[in-house]
């Protein structure tokens, strides 16, 4: 008689433990593959949002009068002053109420506005007294040379100085960059005051995002002031953290300031 095929119960219940392990195992392969190609994905993301958060800070800072820059105390919030065009000038305000001066045109037929600074090394820049190294807000005009720059409203300025290239920058009203927990704002349209980035608007459009996973209390700017040999120096740094995961990733870097007095 011929003996029935088939699987005994043993060996049934072999097969089954066999195949979930060999499915547990699967499980944990994708498991783990899956969420190495998730890290992978949030720190290529992490360093491209500080490439881009760096850049943004380095242009800007480039483009800033060197006298201008300042650190707060902790370091947490810089500001500057912006330029928006330079010239030299022909000569400075004089007589009994200077209200403008001579000036070589920009190139172009370009018009500028905004705040006239003539050389303010050693010099506070954010203090608007007359005579001082900052003007009250002034146009530039175009047209052929010399063009006369005229203080707005009929204003009069003496400047305390004079630059050794006759040179001068108009500039805008002062920016800041601040970290506040774990965002980063940059405020605009403020005025300018004494201390550092003071009486900064609570909202927008003064107050805009431009970063917001910074780690509590880790952005740091330190201002080297500028010497009659070399330009300023802004270095800074800030670490940048996930929230799920807890990593983070650091970020620092250089600025030269190449303006000259």
């Amino acid at each position: 008689m011929r003996r029935a095929a088939g699987f005994t119960l043993v060996e049934l219940i072999i097969v089954i433990v066999l195949l979930a392990i060999v499915a547990t195992i699967s499980v944990q392969f994708v498991a783990l593959s899956t969420r190495g190609a998730i890290d992978v994905s949030s720190r290529q993301q992490r360093a491209l949002t500080g490439v881009v958060i760096s850049e943004h800070i380095s242009r800007s800072l480039r483009a800033a009068l060197p006298t201008s820059i300042r650190a707060s105390a902790d370091g947490s919030c810089i500001e500057w002053m912006p330029i928006r065009a330079a010239s030299n000038y022909l000569d400075l305000p004089k007589g009994g109420s200077p209200s403008s001066f001579d000036a070589v045109p920009l190139p172009g037929g370009q018009t500028a506005s905004g705040r006239v600074v003539v050389y303010g090394y050693s010099s506070d820049v954010y203090n608007i007294t007359n005579p001082g190294p900052l003007s009250p807000p002034a146009s530039l005009p175009a047209g052929s040379p010399p063009v006369t720059v005229t203080f707005d409203g009929g204003a009069i300025h003496r400047f305390s100085a004079k630059s050794p290239e006759k040179r001068f920058y108009v500039v805008g009203e002062p920016i800041a960059l601040c970290q506040s927990d774990k965002w980063l704002y940059r405020y605009s349209n403020y005025g300018i005051n004494s201390a550092v980035a003071s009486g900064l608007p609570s909202s927008f459009p003064g107050r805009e995002v431009l970063a917001a996973t910074l780690e509590d209390n880790s952005l740091l700017f330190e201002v080297t002031p500028p010497t009659l040999q070399r330009g300023a120096v802004v270095s800074f740094s800030f670490v940048l953290e996930e929230d799920q995961t807890g990593e983070s990733t650091a970020i620092s870097q250089e600025v030269q300031i190449r303006n000259v007095p």
